[in-house]
């Protein structure tokens, strides 16, 4: 039966324990001549641009002798009509899995639902769940630990945030969001969710948030397709930038993390992104074996 990774309520807090565990070990060379997907075929369905998602899911299905196939989905008939219906159906006789990387969630909703073959969410409006594989990856590596650390997010309760928060909740991580009024994180992610001991709190109030963390993580505050709201979002979340100031109040061995592509000088400053506390390269390379695990357990 095939699975697909929506959201990261699609795995169990086992699964997603043993995927770290299994991401880890590929990270130090673990079965490197091996070549689990040799003969499959994966394709990479884009609607949005893409720097590390696109690579690093190319180069992970190279490594495990698979072929991947990168598709901008306006050079398929989706652009002059055909339902992602038909094209779900389509494309699962062709390939082994897919990984598309869109808009809307009820995209991907769609696509899984009619396609027999694994899809996984490369990113949509709601949920960045590989992402948040990398990023508890990239906590355990850090703080040698899940359990009890406490990650604070400042900024947009955006995707990544809603993809976080399931995260800190199947892993046990305290999870405090800092966030302007209006600008929480989905109601709809508490739901569906079953707990591995984690905690969520959403605050509007940096600095109380900032207190005491292990973890401090941003993101950009104008995402793709929300180019229309960049001086009313500037202005929103001014007091939401990750600085020299909101560091100091945060514990001496505080990490910095950020998904990238970041906005210098908006979200976080050069000073703190450059700094010896910031993990973000670390962060991006775990894309990589993450998603190498991912695609072990789904694809067949």
């Amino acid at each position: 039966m095939k699975r697909d990774f929506l959201t990261l309520s699609d795995i169990t807090s086992e699964e997603l324990a043993a995927l770290l565990e299994r991401a880890a070990a590929l990270k130090a060379g673990a079965d490197r001549s091996a070549c689990p997907l040799m003969g499959r075929s994966i394709g990479l369905l884009f609607d949005k641009t893409s720097t590390r998602t696109r690579i690093s899911f190319q180069t992970g299905i190279y490594q495990l002798g698979a072929q991947a196939i990168y598709i901008n989905t306006q050079e398929l008939q989706l652009g002059r009509g055909e339902t992602i219906e038909d094209t779900a159906r389509v494309l699962s006789r062709y390939l082994h899995g897919i990984v598309l990387r869109t808009y809307a969630h009820t995209t991907i909703e769609k696509l899984a639902a009619n396609a027999t073959i694994p899809v996984i969410n490369g990113l949509t409006d709601l949920h960045h769940p590989c992402q948040a594989l990398a990023d508890m990856l990239t906590i355990k590596e850090k703080k040698g630990r899940l359990g009890g650390v406490r990650l604070v997010y400042v900024g947009d309760g955006n995707n990544v945030a809603n993809s976080l928060l399931e995260a800190a909740l199947m892993t046990g991580v305290e999870l405090v969001l800092a966030c302007p009024k209006g600008y929480e994180p989905d109601n709809r992610i508490f739901t569906g969710v079953v707990s591995g001991g984690g905690r969520v709190r959403i605050v509007t109030d940096p600095e109380e948030a900032v207190r005491d963390a292990d973890v401090l993580y941003t993101d950009v505050w104008i995402s793709m397709g929300q180019e229309r709201e960049v001086e009313r979002r500037k202005k929103i979340f001014r007091g939401y930038q990750i600085n020299r100031r909101l560091v100091s109040l945060a514990k001496p061995d505080v990490i910095v993390m950020h998904c990238l592509p970041a906005h210098r000088g908006e979200e976080i400053t050069d000073e703190v992104l450059d700094s010896p506390r910031s993990v973000v390269i670390d962060q991006a390379e775990n894309r990589l074996h993450t998603q190498k695990a991912l695609l072990e357990m789904l694809v067949k």
